[in-house]
């Protein structure tokens, strides 16, 4: 046994030294998430106190559940959460399928100089801030905007309106530029385990006489379920979070009853108003519920595959 312990311990050892830049590259990220990640973590005590800002964060009175308890009575609280769950799950249906078709259609092309100008086109706006994003969308969907312009002149609209004010804009708004943003983005992954498919498995159906939708349909989408799973999985598990810096930029006081999620509800209670404890609390709240989530599905997917798909 000991024999068998030294041979593992020195192969291990091998291996560490042949992946040692490998594994080096991975450093950077590490610190950056033991900093910013696991050490603030011990400021959730506050959540459990009435905290005030002061040399000691402990120096508040433990209160316990009172902030936890607090949020199912506030009513803007209640209602940035039924926004959040709105948003994320319109996104959820109508964004997580959009890489994937993107992918598949980009794995069909055959004109390979035109693939990599859509591939680049897609890519460019996940590099464009959300500052510089919602800035676009002002300068476009402004009064005197080309697509008020666009509409007038058609005959859409009898007088140019604020398309940005307007509550029942903002969600196909919101969700539309979100996809423009990120679908080229989110293809990467897809594209990368259309790759990992070996190219017999074509040749093999190609000359069976199949076409190709059903390459797609019994090769392709199979080839890239465990992929499909995992992302999945953690959309549902981050559904109760949202892209605070959209949702932050285009709030304004017209639309601010469907725009504010929980993110931005938590930044205007917690550093604009100073209720820190309880800004903590629904933060708190909101990731044990992601953690629940993340767990129930990664169960259920493992429960449809019969255990061949999912993370633990």
């Amino acid at each position: 046994m000991k024999e068998l312990y030294s041979r593992r311990l020195h192969k291990g050892v091998i291996r560490l030294n042949q992946q040692k830049w490998l594994l080096g590259m991975i450093i950077p990220g590490f610190i950056w998430l033991v900093v910013f990640c696991y050490i603030p973590m011990y400021g959730i005590v506050i959540a459990f106190m009435d905290y005030r800002p002061s040399p000691s964060l402990f120096s508040g009175a433990l209160v316990g559940f009172k902030h936890f308890r607090a949020i199912f009575h506030d009513p803007f609280g209640i209602e940035a959460i039924v926004n959040t769950l709105i948003i994320s799950s319109i996104k959820l249906v109508c964004l997580f399928p959009a890489p994937i078709i993107f992918a598949l259609l980009l794995n069909e092309m055959r004109a390979q100089q035109f693939k990599k100008f859509v591939q680049s086109v897609s890519y460019l706006p996940f590099f464009i801030s959300w500052v510089v994003m919602v800035g676009l969308l002002n300068t476009l969907l402004a009064m005197e905007g080309p697509v008020n312009t666009f509409l007038l002149n058609q005959g859409f609209i009898d007088r140019r309106i604020a398309i940005l004010t307007i509550p029942g804009y903002f969600r196909p708004i919101a969700v539309l530029s979100d996809l423009w943003k990120g679908v080229g983005w989110g293809s990467i992954l897809y594209l990368a385990a259309i790759a990992s498919i070996p190219q017999d498995m074509y040749e093999s159906a190609y000359i069976d006489g199949t076409n190709r939708l059903q390459r797609i349909i019994h090769i392709t989408l199979p080839s890239m379920m465990p992929t499909v799973t995992i992302m999945l999985i953690f959309s549902v598990a981050g559904i109760l979070g949202s892209n605070f810096d959209q949702h932050f930029l285009m709030n304004n006081a017209q639309i601010s009853h469907v725009a504010t999620t929980i993110d931005v509800y938590v930044f205007g209670v917690g550093l604009q108003t100073g209720r820190y404890s309880y800004a903590t609390a629904i933060n708190l709240t909101r990731s044990v519920i992601g953690f629940f989530l993340l767990f129930g599905a990664d169960r259920f997917a493992r429960y449809i595959s019969d255990g061949e798909q999912g993370l633990f």
